[in-house]
């Protein structure tokens, strides 16, 4: 096998390596079927196994209750930006959004399309550095749902805890820290995440929903927009992306049996990404980190150096050093490193000694 390096993009990203090789050695012919995961029928008992054991691994790892249901749902977290005002906003209805960055924006504006929405907060004109403190909330109390999200994979955020939002139903994008760490599930209506950051391949997005919630579904929408009906056929009324589905329960089965669930993932999150703000706190100003210093991202760590021309040549010296993905997004520039789950920590020890080094050569 070529060598592998640190992958640090931002997604598709990084996957568990012994996810990687347990796919390889069932890849031609998974155990039992004589044939592949990407030629077996979706309604076979050999997929029906693996569809019911990705969902009941993660409603273990995450805690869900019984009347929660787990969706695998094409088209990443942009279609669940339509899916779900399409589903829970209708025209005479109102939305609250927390617009804390590039990606609460982008579902703000999706959103609109289907009914009237409002920013609670924004951080636009701190140039999203920041994730709200609750009471900064502009809460409508007759809102027909209050949509934000968990982390900010171009900005660098995140935030830890929930808002507050009374009886109004919490939506989350939870995309890019979903599978991170533990959350309060019951404080959740609606929780999805496109798997390709941290959960598997890319196509997917996976949806956490409160069965409640179906019944508010109106009649008469595009069929595989409509969750009613993807709940009725249990994510089935059309082929899914099995092979993703596949992997992500690949991935669920590590953390909760290899890796011992959330909590001990969230601990191991939280050293690598010390290692990494370490290294720009202790820089002297030659590394500046985007986000503010208690909003900073497990996930994403962003920063900038002192010229453009650095940062090009940083990205480039540390491709040819084995770590490939640093450029930041075209949006904001600078630098990013997404430190997923499956980063080992030898990845982020790698990088703190390149960024070291690096300003001791050009500091």
């Amino acid at each position: 096998m070529e060598q592998r390096i640190f992958n640090f993009s931002a997604g598709p990203a990084v996957l568990p390596l012994p996810v990687l090789q347990r796919a390889r050695e069932e890849l031609v012919s998974y155990p039992g079927a004589g044939m592949s995961v990407m030629e077996m029928s979706h309604r076979s008992k050999a997929f029906a196994a693996i569809h019911e054991a990705a969902k009941a691994n993660i409603k273990a790892l995450l805690g869900l209750p019984d009347h929660y249901r787990v969706l695998f749902i094409a088209g990443g977290a942009t279609m669940q930006f339509i899916m779900l005002a399409m589903n829970f906003l209708g025209k005479d209805k109102s939305a609250d959004y927390v617009q804390c960055g590039s990606w609460a924006s982008k579902a703000m504006s999706e959103a609109k399309r289907f009914g009237a929405v409002r920013a609670v907060w924004s951080g636009k004109d701190e140039n999203y550095v920041r994730m709200p403190a609750n009471e900064e909330l502009d809460l409508d109390p007759n809102a027909a749902y209050v949509h934000f999200t968990s982390n900010e994979t171009i900005q660098g955020i995140q935030t830890r805890t929930e808002p507050e939002v009374g009886e109004t139903p919490l939506f989350c994008d939870a995309s890019s820290d979903f599978f991170s760490r533990p959350i309060a599930a019951d404080k959740y209506a609606l929780l999805y995440a496109g798997a390709q950051k941290n959960a598997g391949p890319a196509g997917m997005a996976v949806v956490i929903l409160r069965e409640d919630l179906l019944e508010l579904v109106p009649e008469g929408l595009p069929s595989l927009l409509d969750y009613r009906l993807m709940a009725e056929n249990d994510s089935l009324y059309n082929t899914p992306p099995c092979y993703t589905i596949y992997i992500t329960g690949l991935v669920a089965r590590w953390l909760k049996d290899d890796v011992g669930g959330l909590e001990k993932m969230d601990a191991v999150n939280r050293a690598k990404a010390q290692l990494l703000y370490d290294a720009i706190d202790q820089s002297g100003g030659f590394y500046k980190g985007h986000a503010r210093t208690d909003s900073r991202s497990l996930m994403n760590v962003t920063f900038t150096l002192p010229e453009p021309d650095l940062e090009a040549r940083f990205v480039t010296e540390a491709k040819a050093a084995g770590m490939d993905g640093l450029k930041g997004h075209r949006s904001v520039g600078g630098c990013r490193a997404s430190i997923y789950n499956a980063m080992p920590a030898a990845g982020c020890e790698a990088l703190r000694d390149f960024m070291i080094e690096f300003q001791r050569k050009n500091g």
